[in-house]
């Protein structure tokens, strides 16, 4: 059973137990990513940031690599209460991130 947050969230997009916000899916194709990209992203990366400020839930912002192991991603999304993954944006990351 998973442990921390990033197990979690990984176990739910291997699990395809995951949902994509439409902004999301605008955000991705307008950087050219596919789903393949985002999942590779998570699996790869780590989170650099959590959000509790939002009053729907803490926000997770993972960095990655997309599936080329080159282009850098990075994914927002929550751990929502039905049990899924959400994804709320997904970017390829242009600057560091801190």
């Amino acid at each position: 059973m998973p442990r921390n947050d990033i197990d979690r969230i990984r176990e739910k997009i291997r699990l395809r137990q995951y949902d994509m916000s439409a902004h999301a899916m605008e955000e991705m194709a307008e950087d050219l990513l596919t789903i393949l990209d985002v999942e590779e992203a998570v699996l790869n990366g780590q989170i650099i940031r959590v959000e509790k400020d939002d009053p729907r839930g803490t926000k997770y912002v993972v960095v990655g690599t997309a599936l080329d192991r080159q282009t850098p991603v990075g994914v927002v999304g929550r751990l929502a209460s039905n049990g899924r993954y959400l994804i709320i944006t997904v970017y390829e990351v242009t600057e560091l991130e801190a």
